[in-house]
């Protein structure tokens, strides 16, 4: 980031300064264990940590000021209410004084994958900074907005939401030139109650949209297109110019992720051409359809997230892919979770689903997981009640040649799973 005052950053986020020196700060942190010499920490409060009660030792390892609630009083202590919402307002003025570019990506899926390919494009063209990871919340978003470099042009950014009213305020901070809605689905039901809900909440990343700028949406979604107004631009198929696209991820989501990330690229000057010649070399993030060969086995990992329509997307894949290699498809599935009353029954839909594409077998773990394998009709399945069950069952149902699929939401630490596979055939 731009080097900035000290006494700035107490303007722009309204602090009470004590005994301010004339330091400048590079670099904001949140994570004092990575503070470095004139970083400026912001002390935020998570749900199993304080960052006041390191405030301490990020001074102590070079931090130029710190931004607090708690009021104490010490050199270079910035006093601010809410440290959260004053790292918002730095971000949106630096976002304002660096003059870069921004996209915004939000939807129920793909957030992370179309991000991806956007800077795997663009960043052939232009100075790019993409989100690390899925920064995507009231933290992420203004630490992705202050992480760009001074010669920055354009930044990527995804914008999540598990209850309504969280997409907009991200959104009138970041003030993108570009917001894409990727896709619209059930997640996160526990929160939203609904589609409709869900509707109008990814639909609010447009609430801070810069003058002028292009709004992006899925077409293929009609709910969604009926939702928004004639202003908005939508994509609706994988047609450029009639280029022919080589996409080295399969699946038919990845097609509508490349086709939203082609429609923001193309209104960076990326011609059909470019844009075709950059993403035949992309690759998908860690644990997000990733494909790895242990010994005789194909592994396609993808334990970063699930819900009801990546989890029927992965299914697809799979069985595609045993089809074309006359190989047998071997599902590993755990829970989704976040889908409130309506659990039970996407859970027993994808079951529904995992029949229809004939997988060879299905190992669950979990109650949940367990009404998909009941509902998987006339599919070899085997439910276990934790994973470690789970592992040290694998080396008796799974073959030289199979193509493996794990899947489950992030907070069943599927990514075990995988590790047990390698130990067990990557010899």
């Amino acid at each position: 980031m731009k080097e900035l005052p000290i006494k700035k950053i107490a303007e722009v986020i309204g602090a009470a300064t004590v005994r301010q020196t004339e330091k400048t700060v590079w670099r904001v942190c949140i994570d004092s264990r990575l503070v470095q010499t004139g970083d400026c920490f912001f002390a935020v409060k998570g749900d199993n940590f304080d960052g006041h009660d390191f405030v301490d030792n990020a001074l102590a390892s070079g931090a130029a000021c710190a931004v607090v609630s708690d009021g104490r009083k010490a050199a270079n202590i910035l006093n601010v209410t809410d440290t959260v919402k004053a790292l918002g307002l730095l971000a949106n003025y630096y976002r304002r004084l660096t003059g870069y570019k921004v996209v915004a990506i939000t939807g129920s899926a793909g957030k992370t994958t179309t991000k991806n390919m956007i800077y795997h494009v663009l960043s052939r063209h232009f100075s790019c900074y993409k989100s690390p990871k899925s920064f995507n919340n009231n933290i992420g978003v203004p630490l992705t907005l202050l992480g760009a470099g001074a010669d920055c042009e354009i930044v990527i950014a995804e914008i999540g939401s598990n209850h309504p009213g969280e997409i907009s305020p991200l959104s009138i901070m970041a003030e993108p030139d570009i917001a894409v809605i990727t896709n619209i689905y059930p997640t996160h039901l526990a929160g939203f109650g609904s589609i409709e809900a869900i509707i109008k909440e990814k639909s609010s990343i447009a609430d801070g949209l810069r003058e002028a700028g292009k709004f992006l949406i899925n077409g293929n979604f009609k709910q969604l297109k009926s939702y928004c107004d004639e202003k908005k631009l939508s994509f609706e198929t994988f047609d450029i110019d009639g280029m022919e696209v080589t996409l080295p991820v399969p699946g038919a989501a990845n097609v509508e992720n490349a086709a939203a990330a082609w429609a923001v690229c193309s209104e960076f000057g990326i011609t059909a051409r470019l844009f075709a010649e950059a993403i035949r070399t992309f690759s998908p993030a860690e644990m997000r359809m990733e494909n790895l060969e242990f010994g005789s086995i194909t592994v396609l990992n993808d334990c970063y997230n699930a819900n009801p329509a990546s989890m029927a997307n992965a299914v697809e894949v799979l069985s595609a892919m045993a089809v074309e290699q006359n190989r047998r498809a071997v599902f590993i599935c755990g829970t989704m979770a976040e889908l409130g009353s309506q659990s039970k029954m996407y859970h027993a839909r994808l079951g529904s689903k995992i029949a229809e594409m004939e997988i060879g077998l299905l190992l669950t773990v979990g109650s949940l997981a367990g009404e998909t394998a009941q509902a998987a009709k006339g599919i070899a399945t085997e439910n276990y009640a934790n994973m470690t069950q789970l592992c040290d069952n694998l080396v008796k149902f799974i073959k030289p040649d199979d193509i493996v699929l794990v899947k489950a939401s992030r907070s069943e630490k599927f990514e075990a799973v995988v590790d047990r596979l390698k130990e067990l055939f990557d010899i």
